[in-house]
């Protein structure tokens, strides 16, 4: 799982932007402004119906700032990615 979700910078971070725009999710924020330290991305594959998708997320970064369930207030009653 991504730990930018729970990052006091998730929306204003250009790594995770880079993430959704990977994904194809809407942006928290059209033009972030952060630029993370040593985000490290992991990207794996995963079975999805008969086809393989792409899986991005954020494991580790020298900037993230712990601030659980931020992603959750920005997009109340979505689903948290995973």
């Amino acid at each position: 799982m991504c730990i930018c979700v729970d990052c006091q910078w998730v929306d204003r971070c250009k790594a995770y932007h880079r993430v959704e725009t990977q994904h194809g999710e809407p942006h928290l924020n059209a033009e972030p402004e952060f630029e993370p330290e040593q985000p490290r991305i992991h990207v794996s594959l995963r079975p999805i119906e008969n086809s393989w998708g792409i899986e991005w997320d954020v494991r580790s970064c020298s900037s993230f700032a712990l601030d659980r369930g931020h992603w959750q207030r920005l997009r109340p009653g979505a689903p948290v990615p995973t």
